[in-house]
């Protein structure tokens, strides 16, 4: 497994707390986050999507993080995020990747378990984390829709068998959030995940957490998870403060004041999401 992201996850767990995982979609984003967490002196993963992927192409991707390390002193990793196709995975991995999800729940137990396995067998001698998801969560993931009454929560005995048959560093569960913005009154199977953690002694992942209070992330976190995925919120605050700065200076061409402002609303949401998983003074 990787040594220094897998401790990550390992002091979290003990420290009960969650390392925030946080979807990047560019530089400006990248480099918000960054600042951000180094500020608090909190550790997180820079989460990116096949979609994100594509968008910024894996090359420049890879250069970013490389260029981050060398500028950061907190520690971060960029994770790949929903991924589903194995080869990119590998590829990637090559490349310098240090934590990845495959993310084959849409299949059945047996064959998320084969291709699982596939992916624990080649990252595992290249010291790569990884990471895969056992039931499925509502809402849209980049092109990925999953109406909400297909929507299947984690099965604490099968939860306990893929762990053991995968071999995987940590397990995302399905206990009631979705992808985008939570719809009317989050409400989370708090027992069901009780269940889980006490036949998964690795540490629990919790996606789709944009829209919950921290109040209830809170008692996710004391119940097992070790990582949250932020997201949606990151990507509202980020095109508003585009919008209202660009509303206010009409005739404005120049990137680098309205980029500079936008960043400056996503960096609070950065800001609540560290303090909400109680990362801060972690790093």
């Amino acid at each position: 497994m990787a040594t220094s992201t897998m401790n990550l996850f390992q002091q979290a767990q003990a420290g009960k707390y969650a390392i925030p995982a946080f979807n990047v979609h560019n530089l400006e984003i990248t480099k918000a986050v960054l600042e951000t967490a180094e500020e608090m002196q909190s550790p997180v993963l820079l989460a990116a999507t096949p979609g994100t992927v594509k968008y910024v192409g894996e090359e420049f991707l890879i250069g970013i993080m490389e260029a981050a390390k060398k500028k950061y002193s907190i520690p971060f990793d960029v994770h790949l995020d929903h991924h589903e196709n194995v080869e990119d995975i590998k590829r990637m991995i090559d490349m310098g990747v240090g934590s990845v999800m495959i993310d084959a729940s849409h299949h059945s137990f047996e064959e998320n378990i084969k291709i699982v396995q596939d992916v624990v067998d080649y990252a595992r001698p290249k010291g790569v984390l990884v990471e895969a998801e056992l039931g499925r969560l509502s809402g849209i993931e980049d092109d990925m829709s999953v109406d909400e009454k297909d929507a299947i929560y984690t099965n604490p005995d099968q939860a306990r068998e893929f762990v053991e048959r995968t071999g995987i560093d940590t397990l995302a569960v399905a206990i009631g959030t979705a992808h985008g913005l939570y719809k009317g009154e989050p409400k989370l199977d708090l027992e069901r995940l009780k269940e889980i953690r006490e036949v998964v002694d690795i540490p629990l992942v919790l996606h789709g957490a944009s829209g919950i209070p921290d109040a209830l992330v809170h008692e996710t976190i004391h119940l097992g998870i070790c990582k949250v995925n932020v997201a949606t919120e990151l990507k509202n605050a980020y095109v508003a403060g585009l919008r209202n700065y660009l509303s206010a200076h009409v005739d404005e061409n120049d990137p680098r004041k309205y980029f500079s402002e936008a960043i400056e609303d996503l960096k609070k949401v950065v800001e609540s999401k560290i303090t909400m998983c109680q990362s801060a003074q972690k790093a």
